[in-house]
C-alpha cells in the first residue's frame, strides 16, 4: 500500500536539522463525545506514543525492523527486491476525551539511524487518528501545525549506549498539561519511499520482571546479579543531585573477583544525568545483554525488565535427566531473548541481526517449541527482501546489513526457512511467494561455481561453509555449500509437487546428480570410506545427501563413540546429531548431547551459563554468551526423544506420529506440542524392563504410535500403554 493509503493527507515530521537526533512531536486537536477512533503512527526508528498522558500500548521497539527504504550503504552492484515499513495499529477510543486532546511521540534510534554508512534516515514521525464522534465521523492527522524539540535522549549508539540529560527539560513532554509553547513547528520529512504494510507479527513487550542480588558493593558503585542472562534493562530509581551522572554497565559474565568481566561488556552501558528530581529510569530505545550489572552514582535498583518479542512458548519438555532439561531451557531462553522487532538475531547485543545461516538453523526447533508463524511470515518477507535482483544473491543478514556469511548455510535459508514453515503450519502459500526467489538464488550458486562445486560467493565477501568450529575448520567451504545447495534442491523437488511445478523436477534432479558426483569425486575416500577424514561431521554431511558407501555412516558413528563429544561448528552440530537419531543410533545421538567434554553443553552448564554460546567453551575464540545456533539440536527432543513427528509427507501435522526413542540415562519423560488441532502430550516411564507410556490427542487429529516395531492408532483423548523395552 501507499502512504495515503495508511495515514490519508498526513505528513512526516521533524526539525530543520536531525540528524543523528531524539525527537518529541505534540499535536492538538479537538473531538466531540468519541464513540469508536483508530491510531496509525509511526516514528522512526522506534516511538513510544501517548495520547492525553497516557502511553497507547505496551509494546516496545515498534516499527518492526525492515528494510525500510533504499538507503547509502546498499553494495554498488546490487538492487534488493523490496522495502517496507509495517504500521503499527492501536484502537484509542478509550484515550480520547471530548474536547482537546494530546498526541506526542518520542522517536529515533534503532536501525533507522544507525551508524553513519547503514542508517536510512534521520528521525522521523507521522500519525493519523480516524473514526466516529458525535459530530460523525473525523479525521486528524500530523502536520506543520505539530510542535517538535529535541528528545533528552543525547549520545546514542544502538547496540551500545543510550545516554538521558534530564537537565533538557522536557522529560514530562509526553504529559498533557506540559507546556510546549516554546516549542518550534514541526518541518515537513522525506516522505518514505516504500511500501506501507499491516503485520501480525508480536511486538517486543515486558515478559518478566525481575528481582536482583548485590553481589559486590564498592566506593560509590554496587554490582548486581540479575540470575539469568537475558535481554532488557535494569529499572532504577535516581535521586541526585542536578548535574550528577548515573551510570549502568552491563555484563554477561564476572570476574573472579566479583567485579564485571570487561571482555563480556561489549560496550553495553547506560548514562543518566540526573535533574535533582527522583525518578524513575529505564533506557527507552534499546535492550541489553546481560546477567549482572554494575550501577555507579546515587541511584536504587528497582528490578530487572525482561523484553522480546511477545512469542508465545507452546509446547514443553521435562525428563528426569538434569543436564537435557538444562539444554532444552537454555535454548529457549537463549532464542527468545533473540527475538527482537521481528529479527531472530544472532545474539541480542554485539550484532542484533536477522543472520540467514543463524536464523535458517534455529528455525526448525524455535517453531518445534513456540507459535512463531507471525513471526517467521514476517522474516521470510525480510530475506525475499533483501535479494538482488540482477545476480540472485541472498544477503547474509534479513533486513540486509554489511556483514559475513556464506553462499550455503546462509543464502540457502531462502529455501530452508519457507519450507519448514510450510512443513509445521501447513501453509503453501509461502512456497509460492518464495519460488520464484529459490529459483533466482540457484542461478547465483550456478554462476558462482565451478566443477559443479560452489567455490565462491560475491567477490570481496566472506565465503564460509560451516562457522564456530572448536578448533580450525577444516572442512573445505565448497564441500559445505554443494550440500547446502543439494539439500535445497531435494526440497524443491517436494515444492515443486506442493505447488503445482512439477515440470521443473528433471532440472532439479539433473543439478543433484552432478552436484553430487562432484562431491564424490574431490572429497571422497575410496580406501577408507571417508570423506575429508570424517573430521568435523564431515561424513555426516556425506550421509544427509546419499553419498558415500556402506562404510561412511559406519565410519562417522566409529569416530564419535570413540571422540565422545563434538568437533563440529554449527552447522555439523546440527547435522551429525540429527543423522544419528534418523538411522538408529539415539543413544550415540544423545550421549553426544548429554557429554561433558571441553566442547559440550555440559561444560557450558559446569561453568553457569544461562544462555548458550556462540563458541563451544575451550575453542580457539570466545566472544558472545547468547548465541542460539547450537541449540539447534533442541528440535530432536521434541522429534525424537519425546517422539512427536508429522507423518511423512503430511504438512502442518495434518496426520502425526508418536514414536519415542528410548535411550539408557533417561527413564522418565514428560512433554507436549501444540499442534493446529490442539495439544498433544506424551508421557512415559521406564522401568524393571518396561516403559509405559501416556499419550494425549486432541480431537481430530490423526495419530498413531509407533514403537517396537508395531503401530498402533491412536484415539482422541487419553491413550496409555505399557510395552517391553
Amino acid at each position: 500500500m501507499k502512504q495515503q493509503e495508511i495515514f490519508s493527507q498526513a505528513k512526516w515530521l521533524t526539525v530543520e536539522n536531525p540528524e543523528g537526533k531524539f525527537l518529541f512531536l505534540r499535536g492538538r486537536f479537538s473531538l466531540g463525545e468519541v464513540k469508536k477512533a483508530t491510531l496509525r503512527v509511526l516514528g522512526l526508528g522506534f516511538f513510544h506514543c501517548y495520547i492525553n498522558g497516557k502511553r497507547v500500548s505496551d509494546d516496545f521497539f515498534l516499527p518492526l525492523s525492515t528494510d525500510f527504504e533504499e538507503r547509502r550503504d546498499y553494495p554498488v552492484d546490487e538492487t534488493v527486491s523490496g522495502h517496507c515499513v509495517y504500521v503499527p495499529e492501536y484502537d484509542v477510543t478509550h484515550l480520547l476525551k471530548k474536547g482537546e486532546n494530546i498526541i506526542a511521540v518520542h522517536f529515533g534510534g534503532g536501525w533507522y539511524t544507525y551508524g553513519e554508512a547503514s542508517k536510512f534516515g534521520d528521525a522521523k514521525a507521522i500519525w493519523r487518528i480516524f473514526g466516529e464522534d458525535e459530530n460523525g465521523s473525523f479525521d486528524v492527522i500530523s502536520s506543520e501545525n505539530d510542535k517538535i524539540s529535541e528528545s533528552y535522549v543525547t549520545d546514542y549508539y544502538f547496540t551500545r549506549t543510550e545516554t538521558q540529560n534530564l537537565l533538557l527539560g522536557n522529560v514530562d513532554a509526553f504529559e498533557e498539561e506540559y507546556d510546549d509553547s516554546c516549542w518550534k513547528n514541526a518541518v515537513l520529512a522525506k516522505p518514505l519511499e516504500t511500501d506501507y504494510l499491516f503485520s501480525d507479527c508480536p511486538p517486543d513487550r515486558v515478559r518478566e520482571t525481575l528481582a536482583v542480588s548485590v553481589v559486590r558493593k564498592g566506593d560509590g558503585y554496587a554490582v548486581f546479579d540479575c540470575g539469568k542472562n537475558i535481554s532488557g534493562y535494569p529499572v532504577i530509581r535516581i535521586s541526585g543531585k542536578a548535574g550528577e551522572r548515573v551510570e549502568v554497565v552491563h555484563s554477561e559474565e564476572l570476574n573472579p573477583n566479583d567485579e564485571l568481566n570487561p571482555e563480556f561488556v561489549h560496550g553495553q552501558k547506560e548514562i543518566i544525568v540526573c535533574d535533582g528530581q527522583s525518578r524513575i529510569i529505564r533506557p527507552l530505545f534499546t535492550w541489553y545483554a546481560f546477567r549482572y550489572f554494575a550501577v555507579y552514582g546515587n541511584a536504587e535498583v528497582e528490578n530487572v525488565e525482561v523484553i522480546y518479542s511477545d512469542v508465545p512458548i507452546t509446547s514443553g519438555f521435562v525428563s528426569d535427566n538434569g543436564l537435557l532439561n538444562w539444554i532444552h531451557d537454555t535454548y529457549v531462553n537463549t532464542q527468545l531473548t533473540n527475538m527482537h522487532a521481528g529479527i531472530p538475531s544472532d545474539c541480542p547485543h554485539i550484532e542484533r541481526r536477522g543472520y540467514t545461516g543463524d536464523g535458517q538453523l534455529a528455525c526448525h526447533a524455535a517453531m518445534n517449541i513456540f507459535d512463531a508463524k507471525s513471526f517467521y511470515r514476517k522474516w521470510i518477507k525480510d530475506i525475499r527482501d533483501c535479494q538482488d535482483i540482477n545476480s540472485g544473491h541472498i544477503q547474509y543478514t534479513a533486513p540486509y546489513l554489511r556483514s559475513g556469511g556464506g553462499p550455503g548455510g546462509w543464502g540457502c535459508a531462502i529455501v530452508e526457512v519457507p519450507y519448514r514453515f510450510y512443513m509445521h503450519y501447513g501453509d503453501s502459500s509461502v512456497l509460492e511467494e518464495c519460488y520464484p526467489n529459490m529459483l533466482r538464488y540457484f542461478d547465483y550458486l550456478e554462476a558462482h561455481s565451478a566443477a559443479d562445486l560452489v567455490i565462491s560467493d560475491k567477490e570481496g565477501e566472506w565465503c564460509l561453509g560451516d562457522w564456530c568450529t572448536p578448533k580450525s575448520i577444516v572442512l573445505p567451504a565448497p564441500y559445505i555449500n554443494n550440500y547446502f545447495y543439494i539439500k535445497s534442491l531435494e526440497k524443491c523437488i517436494e515444492i515443486a509437487k506442493v505447488i503445482g511445478r512439477e515440470t521443473d523436477i528433471p532440472s532439479f534432479e539433473d543439478k543433484i546428480e552432478r552436484r553430487k558426483n562432484a562431491i564424490m569425486a574431490a572429497y571422497f575416500n575410496k580406501w577408507d570410506g571417508n570423506f575429508l577424514g570424517g573430521q568435523q561431521g564431515a561424513n555426516a554431511f556425506a550421509v544427509d545427501i546419499g553419498l558415500g558407501d556402506e562404510r561412511t555412516y559406519k565410519n562417522m558413528v566409529e569416530y564419535y563413540n570413540e571422540l565422545g563429544g563434538y568437533d563440529t561448528g554449527i552447522f555439523g552440530t546440527d547435522i551429525v546429531t540429527r543423522m544419528l537419531f534418523e538411522n538408529g543410533d539415539a543413544q550415540l545421538a544423545t550421549d553426544l548431547i548429554l557429554s561433558e567434554t571441553v566442547h559440550s553443553f555440559g561444560e557450558m552448564k559446569r561453568l553457569g551459563a544461562t544462555t548458550l554460546w556462540e563458541y563451544w567453551p575451550e575453542s580457539l575464540r570466545d566472544r558472545s554468551h547468547n548465541h542460539p545456533m547450537f541449540g539447534a539440536v533442541t528440535a530432536y527432543l521434541y522429534d525424537y526423544l519425546l517422539g512427536i513427528r508429522a507423518k511423512d509427507g503430511c504438512a502442518g501435522y495434518s496426520e502425526i506420529v508418536v514414536s519415542p526413542v528410548i535411550v539408557d540415562g533417561i527413564n522418565r519423560i514428560d512433554g507436549f506440542r501444540t499442534l493446529n488441532s490442539g495439544k498433544v502430550s506424551v508421557s512415559y516411564k521406564k522401568e524393571n524392563g518396561s516403559v509405559s507410556f501416556e499419550i494425549t490427542v486432541p480431537e481430530n487429529q490423526k495419530a498413531e504410535f509407533v514403537f517396537g516395531g508395531e503401530t498402533r492408532k491412536l484415539d482422541s483423548g487419553k491413550n496409555e500403554f505399557s510395552c517391553k523395552v
